[in-house]
């Protein structure tokens, strides 16, 4: 069919966005480099797979797939209450947490109102807010030679402030840097912005990170009504595949985040595997020891070959190395690895690698000394 440009019939928003590049599936590289047995450690998934609960949950679930799910969610939200002792008014559920990142964005900006987010913030927070027409303000991270490199800077977030800001982005952890920030910093932090100003806290890697130090933003809500927290069952609990994450807020704001969500934007097993998995204490504490594990192999084994490691509480590590990330991942994937280059972020020089199973982790370690030998 010949190809037509519709690109001036499209809202401006949308014609200059550069769309989201997910991690290459071990199926299109098998593909296209003739290669076989690979591994992909590319987009934070848990090497574990799903909870088991979920999948035996789900199973129960095939003889009805014949109906429409619940489009309100109605047992999860309940489940989802319990556990952050929250009213369900407060849920709004999603097709993965990107998706409530993309209703705030629909409710909450247009052309002339402003986001706030980090340098190296989740691709897309700047992604929607582009899509909508908003004005991005973007926050210088802190230095390289930080305690916590390429973090998020609470100061220069707040300066960026405005009378036109409407949404303030912050993730804890950070992805990709794995950077975190202190609870009650940022606590304080919430507490300091302007009624007018809604912030939100990006929870996806909160079940791999130490709530201690980063604390729990959802214990907040009561506090602070302009804030939302966004979680996601893509990440510890196992479920990418099935995509559905939930932000919890304000009544006030759910009810308008709920007003854009499409009624059927979440699968029957879906809602089914999320609310077994929430009940799946062991499988999460498994796979936060097999964690920790790996990112110390990960840690000490590219230290030990000259790389630096940016300081992550997530699922994963930005390393960096004194060439281009674009050159070595074409390098690895020749040998069959998937890792994540980084340079849609303005981090030409680093990796960003999924922690994976022991035999993962060597795998890919060895490889990169490969690399860098040759």
């Amino acid at each position: 069919m010949k190809h037509y440009d519709y690109s001036e019939l499209a809202v401006p928003g949308v014609r200059e966005l550069m769309p989201y590049t997910p991690g290459k599936p071990i199926s299109e590289l098998e593909r296209e480099y003739g290669v076989s047995d690979s591994i992909k450690l590319a987009s934070n998934e848990n090497p574990l797979g799903a909870s088991p609960k979920a999948l035996a949950a789900i199973a129960g679930e095939l003889d009805d797939l014949w109906l429409y799910p619940d489009a309100n969610g109605f047992e999860l939200k309940q489940a989802l209450a319990g556990r952050h002792d929250v009213d369900p008014a407060c849920i709004t559920l999603g097709n993965g947490s990107n998706d409530v990142l993309v209703f705030l964005a629909q409710v909450f900006l247009q052309p002339g109102l402003e986001a706030v987010f980090s340098e190296y913030c989740f691709a897309v927070y700047p992604i929607a807010t582009q899509m909508v027409g908003a004005t991005a303000r973007v926050a210088p991270a802190l230095p390289r030679d930080h305690a916590m490199p390429l973090g998020h800077d609470l100061r220069a977030l707040y300066e960026m402030v405005s009378p036109e800001t409407r949404l303030v982005f912050v993730a804890n952890p950070n992805n990709p840097t794995g950077t975190w920030l202190d609870g009650q910093r940022l606590k304080d932090f919430v507490g300091s912005l302007p009624p007018h100003v809604i912030c939100v806290v990006d929870e996806a890697y909160s079940e791999y990170a130490d709530g201690d130090r980063r604390g729990d933003a959802s214990t907040w809500l009561d506090e602070f009504p302009n804030l939302v927290v966004t979680r996601t069952f893509s990440k510890a609990y196992g479920l990418a595949g099935l995509r559905i994450g939930y932000a919890l807020s304000n009544p006030g704001i759910a009810d308008l985040l709920n007003r854009v969500r499409p009624a059927f934007n979440v699968n029957s097993l879906a809602l089914t595997a999320a609310r077994a998995a929430l009940d799946d204490h062991e499988f999460i504490t498994r796979s936060r020891t097999v964690n920790a594990e790996g990112l110390e192999v990960l840690r000490s084994g590219l230290e030990a070959m000259g790389v630096g490691v940016i300081p992550s509480a997530a699922n994963f590590v930005l390393a960096e190395f004194g060439v281009s990330g674009g050159v070595l991942n074409e390098k690895l994937l020749r040998q069959g690895v998937i890792v994540r280059p980084v340079g849609n972020y303005g981090l030409d020089n680093y990796l960003r690698i999924t922690v994976g199973t022991a035999a993962q982790n060597e795998r890919v370690l060895a490889a990169l000394r490969q690399v860098l030998e040759s």
